[in-house]
C-alpha cells in the first residue's frame, strides 16, 4: 500500500511559478512556489471517500495492475486514453505555460482518472466547505476524481518537475470548465 498522504493546503500565495526557462520572472511577492508541499495539517486519508474521491493503489511492477486498469476503466465505460509526460524536456518552451494551466482551477463534467507511472505531484480538490484538500501522489497512485469537483494539479519538485501518468477519458471528451 502507498503511504498517501493528505493535507489541508496552508493557502498561502504562491507564485505562478516559478520558470525553470525564464528565472527572471519570479516575484519575491508570494510565499512559495506551488510545487512545494504547502502542507497546513494532516488529514486522515478517508477524508478522499467522504469526498467522492476513489485511490487504488497499483505498482508499476505487478502483473496485475495494467489488468486492474483495464477492469476499471471498463466499468466505468472509459474507452480512450492517452498519456502525458510532465518535464521541461519534453515540453520545452511550453513547459512554464502548461503547468500554469494545469494549475488553474478548473472541472470536468466527467470523471477525471489519473494513474502516475513515474514521479510525483499534488492534485488539490475543493471541499464542501471551500477548503483547499491537498493529495501528494506518486508511482503507482491512481485517482477517481468526482465529476463536478473542483481541482487542479500542480507536479511536486522532485526529479526536476517530472510526472507520467496515463488518463483515462469517457467515449466522448467534454470540455473542461475553468473558474476563470
Amino acid at each position: 500500500m502507498t503511504a498517501l498522504k493528505v493535507f489541508l493546503h496552508d493557502n498561502l500565495p504562491v507564485c505562478p511559478f516559478q520558470s525553470l526557462q525564464r528565472p527572471q520572472e519570479f516575484s519575491n511577492d508570494f510565499q512559495g512556489d506551488p510545487r512545494h508541499p504547502h502542507a497546513s495539517s494532516m488529514l486522515p486519508v478517508s477524508i478522499l471517500a467522504e469526498m467522492g474521491i476513489l485511490h487504488y493503489y497499483l505498482p508499476l511492477s505487478a502483473p496485475s495492475s495494467y489488468k486492474e486498469v483495464n477492469e476499471l476503466a471498463s466499468a466505468r465505460a472509459y474507452a480512450n486514453r492517452d498519456i502525458i509526460i510532465i518535464s521541461p524536456s519534453t515540453m520545452g518552451c511550453e513547459y512554464d505555460d502548461n503547468i500554469q494551466m494545469f494549475y488553474k482551477e478548473h472541472m470536468h463534467e466527467d470523471e477525471e482518472i489519473r494513474y502516475i507511472f513515474e514521479g510525483g505531484g499534488f492534485f488539490d480538490v475543493r471541499d464542501e466547505e471551500d477548503r483547499w484538500v491537498r493529495i501528494q501522489v506518486g508511482s503507482g497512485d491512481l485517482l477517481v476524481l468526482p465529476a463536478g469537483i473542483y481541482h487542479r494539479f500542480t507536479v511536486d519538485e522532485g526529479d526536476v518537475s517530472f510526472a507520467r501518468s496515463l488518463r483515462l477519458l469517457p467515449i466522448e471528451d467534454r470540455a473542461v470548465r475553468s473558474l476563470f
